[in-house]
């Protein structure tokens, strides 16, 4: 039996570019991994099985749409055996919250797999196998901070200096990343601006976000934070603008929406910063639950073997 413990992710610049003809857009995506995260266990088991436990484990789906499933079939069918395994994820990432869960577990499931099946695959092999599961889940196998091109797959370590610490609120139910999307071409071409590449600029990394993360430096990092989803998912859900207003006020040097949404994320100057704007989230009423963590932290990674 193998434990792998793999991070959740904020986004701390999320530039998206232009409608592409694939249906994708360009981003220029910096990945943050946080210390928040799922557990995911593989046993010995007949087929693909999964179960789930932990807060609105009711909301995950337990069969092949779910990564975790998948990506034990996908690394199953390139080393050519029987994808026979019993998967188990203790979660503590928000469902549909913006925050990379269901893509966190799907690399968590590559390692547990490829551990339990003793098959030492290279780490650029298993990241082929991430990007076909998904964008974002190769970033959940490397962990710290890399910028994302292409759809988010394209990955380059980036360095980062010190702790930053942070607090997510996270919001009653979920936001489709691909709803998100689309209301983001939406209030593009409703703007004037238009929604296609040929109208979007490709967007790059901010050269002041990456120096405030090389330096440590969360003042500078919270005026690079930038996120061009934010606008689409508080269309979507106009509440979360006063849990952004609220955390804000309880000091936290900077507030966003995380990804997608409708988790937010807000950056506190230190750990004490971070536990007051967690405990004034909580009374506001205008989230579920504040939760404080740190990062960056490393990639999914074994954390038991039995």
């Amino acid at each position: 039996m193998i434990t792998v413990r793999v991070p959740a992710k904020v986004n701390v610049q999320l530039g998206v570019g232009g409608l592409r003809a694939d249906g994708f857009h360009d981003l220029a995506n910096v990945f943050f991994a946080v210390a928040l995260g799922d557990e995911v266990t593989a046993a010995p088991g007949q087929g693909v099985t999964l179960t789930c436990s932990g807060p609105d484990a009711a909301l995950v789906p337990l069969d092949d749409s779910n990564l975790a499933a998948r990506a034990a079939r996908l690394l199953a069918a390139h080393h050519g055996i029987e994808p026979n395994v019993a998967l188990h994820i203790a979660k503590a990432i928000p469902v549909a919250g913006g925050m990379a869960g269901g893509s966190a577990d799907g690399a968590a499931a590559l390692v547990a797999c490829d551990a339990l099946w003793d098959l030492t695959t290279p780490l650029p092999v298993l990241l082929e196998l991430a990007a076909e599961l998904g964008s974002d889940v190769p970033f959940a196998l490397l962990g710290g901070v890399a910028l994302g091109r292409g759809r988010g797959e394209l990955l380059t370590p980036l360095p980062v200096a010190g702790t930053f610490h942070w607090v997510f609120a996270v919001a009653d139910g979920g936001l489709s990343t691909p709803a998100v999307f689309r209301e983001c071409d939406r209030l593009r071409e409703a703007a004037g601006t238009g929604s296609g590449e040929a109208e979007v600029p490709t967007p790059d990394a901010d050269p002041a976000l990456l120096a405030a993360l090389a330096a440590g430096d969360p003042v500078a990092l919270a005026g690079a934070l930038t996120n061009d989803l934010q606008a689409a998912a508080l269309s979507l859900r106009p509440a979360l603008a006063d849990c952004l207003a609220a955390g804000t006020a309880a000091g936290a040097l900077a507030a966003l929406v995380s990804g997608s949404g409708p988790t937010c994320a807000f950056l506190a100057k230190d750990a004490l910063g971070a536990q007051a704007v967690a405990e004034a989230l909580a009374a506001s009423g205008t989230c579920r639950t504040a939760h404080v963590t740190h990062g960056p932290v490393p990639g999914a990674q074994v954390i038991g073997r039995a």
